[in-house]
């Protein structure tokens, strides 16, 4: 072989060996600049993983809403038009003590239909002020009362507390949302991660105790089941702000042994007992570990013959529903869970 020859041939195979990396790199999944944005504000906030923390240093540390809020004051991001609704903070009775809780109240008449919603923060960390955004945006996009419940928390309060909480906060608004102007007939449950576990589980506490039933079910990103390997745990295991290592971190604060995740209220996915639940919003996140059990359950539910609307935003992470002032996809996500709810709205009135 001539020594040209050696040589062009030795081009042509790095020319292709840096195409193949270049083709696999532009395969790989990317995040959604807005999203980087965001994250790039929590590491300058110095959040750390929630498994690096104690307890309270979790609590008292940055949250992903700040690191929002942040980018929300740097580009100058107006509040409005969420700012308008009105709010009413207010107390849940329940047999644990009350809750509190806050009403996010629209312009207009009403009688209003009605949004329990139940936040997140692995049942341990947040409250009802950190998720804020997203009660504002679905009573806005709704053009519902939103009753945003908070709940007692872990490891303060173990497993199932926030489950009885979450029951309580639900019968109290059926029973008494007539005194802010709320339609007790048109009552959906929503929930972030965590949260989205609760507003699950009161819907089917609602079908098996025969109760009121929720006329829909909006479940972003929610805690579904108690397997830490499936795809999107494998994939995501280094996530921010939610990665494999927090979410064992807030297993062993919420339980007393890592066994109750078997438990039917935790692990969702393993229900047989789904027939006849109302329709429902599933939301998932590219990158998230809980995407795999979310899209599972939302998949079982439609096997039940249970009405679902799957939607996953790719380049997305953990905790962007509510970040639709700075991020695009949390935006479009939003108008979609709106959409359906005030579908679902309309079907009952």
């Amino acid at each position: 072989m001539s020594f040209l020859h050696s040589t062009l041939r030795a081009t042509s195979l790095a020319a292709t060996i840096i195409s193949t990396s270049l083709a696999a790199q532009a395969q790989q999944p990317k995040l959604d600049p807005q999203m980087q944005d965001v994250l790039d504000a929590l590491k300058g906030l110095d959040a750390k993983p929630f498994h690096t923390l104690s307890v309270a240093d979790a609590r008292a540390q940055a949250s992903a809403a700040d690191a929002a809020r942040a980018v929300q004051r740097e580009k100058k991001v107006s509040p409005l038009p969420e700012a308008k609704i009105v709010t009413q903070d207010i107390a849940i009775p329940s047999a644990s003590g009350a809750l509190p809780a806050r009403a996010y109240i629209p312009e207009g008449t009403g009688p209003f239909p009605v949004i329990v919603y139940y936040h997140g923060g692995g049942w341990v960390v947040a409250d009802i002020n950190t998720y804020d955004a997203s009660a504002r945006a679905l009573a806005l996009g709704a053009n519902a009362i939103v009753i945003s419940a908070d709940y007692h928390h872990a490891p303060e309060s173990k497993f199932p507390a926030q489950h009885d909480d979450a029951w309580a906060a639900y019968v109290w608004t059926v029973e008494n949302i007539h005194t802010l102007n709320g339609d007790a007939s048109r009552i959906a449950v929503a929930g972030e991660s965590a949260g989205a576990n609760l507003a699950a589980n009161v819907a089917l506490m609602a079908k098996s105790r025969k109760a009121t039933m929720p006329v829909h079910q909006l479940l972003v990103y929610p805690i579904a089941g108690n397997d830490f390997n499936t795809p999107s745990y494998q994939e995501n295991a280094g996530a921010s702000p939610l990665g494999k290592a927090d979410m064992e971190w807030f297993v062993a604060q919420v339980f007393t042994s890592k066994d109750q995740t078997a438990d039917p209220r935790i692990n969702l996915v393993g229900r047989d007992d789904l027939r006849g639940l109302p329709s429902a919003t599933v939301i998932t996140a590219q990158f998230d570990p809980l995407r795999s059990e979310g899209q599972s359950y939302a998949e079982k539910m439609k096997t039940a013959g249970v009405p679902v609307n799957l939607i996953n935003y790719d380049g997305v992470t953990h905790e962007f529903f509510g970040m639709a002032k700075v991020i695009d996809r949390a935006k479009v996500a939003v108008e979609a869970a709106t959409a359906d709810l005030k579908k679902a709205f309309e079907k009952n009135n």
